[in-house]
């Protein structure tokens, strides 16, 4: 199966048994995680890219994995539905991958913190989530980086909820720290894509020093270096729930809804448009 977007020609391989669902239903599962890339970066960030589909006798889709920009990997179980690939957000999660350079290990958290925190936003942009879901997962969620006692800052402790959702914190307040300085002008966005627009994509290693001044670089800002300094060694507790005021997110018993006259309700919107 072979796909042509966004510039780039990506060749999915099924498993050598039959797939849980018709190779249509795969086709639309990549080219919407594809979709969204593309619009994201203004074009898919890797020229080519190989993923190959396993099948597994159980669950239902597995995690991936992405190896240096150009090869995904992820099994599909044969519990797997149509409607479970429409949902989904593991293969626009791995191709965030290809879009940033492998850092060292100690920062895994950035890098898994970005699909983390992209990934939502990006599907939001193609109507493929609407933002009272991303934001709902957001709510949901980024507690769960919150670091517990005994914990360091997220170059130190590696547990999962640090890596991932700890990772996601940080990117979160990056971006509406940009925002905010820049009057809405500039983002993380700005940030990503000049690190990609450097050669940074997941075939390349970089050191974090040269991630952190291109992104701050590209915003004029040093909000990247700035974060990293405070959260990178050290356990900060982030005070999400007046994050999400600010921003103008009500969590009501698990439902979200809006308050369009808060401080940063426009960067909110932005964020999601």
């Amino acid at each position: 199966m072979s796909l042509y977007i966004g510039g780039a020609t990506i060749i999915v391989v099924p498993p050598a048994d039959a797939l849980p669902m018709a190779r249509s239903e795969v086709q639309r599962w990549v080219q919407t995680a594809a979709t969204a890339l593309t619009n994201y970066f203004g074009g898919f960030p890797v020229p080519a890219l190989r993923i190959e589909i396993a099948s597994d006798e159980t669950g239902k889709i597995h995690n991936g994995v992405t190896f240096e920009g150009k090869l995904i990997r992820i099994r599909l179980g044969r519990d797997t539905q149509p409607s479970d690939l429409a949902a989904d957000w593991k293969m626009t999660h791995e191709m965030f991958h290809l879009a940033f350079p492998d850092l060292d290990e100690k920062y895994l958290w950035m890098e898994e913190g970005l699909s983390d925190y992209l990934e939502p936003l990006s599907r939001a942009r193609i109507g493929d989530l609407t933002p009272g879901q991303v934001w709902a997962g957001f709510v949901e969620g980024m507690p769960q980086g919150q670091p517990e006692p005994g914990d360091q800052g997220l170059d130190v402790t590696h547990t999962w909820g640090r890596t991932y959702w700890g990772g996601a914190i940080f990117w979160l307040l990056a971006d509406v720290k940009i925002r905010e300085q820049t009057h809405n002008q500039k983002s993380v966005d700005d940030a990503i894509k000049a690190i990609l627009s450097a050669g940074g994509d997941g075939s390349a290693k970089w050191p974090l020093d040269r991630v952190l001044s291109t992104g701050d670089r590209a915003t004029g800002t040093t909000v990247l270096k700035d974060l990293h300094d405070q959260m990178g060694a050290a356990p900060v507790k982030v005070d999400l729930d007046g994050l999400w005021k600010k921003l103008g997110i009500r969590d009501e018993n698990g439902k979200v809804t809006f308050d369009d006259a808060a401080p940063l309700a426009d960067i909110r919107k932005s964020m999601t448009r």
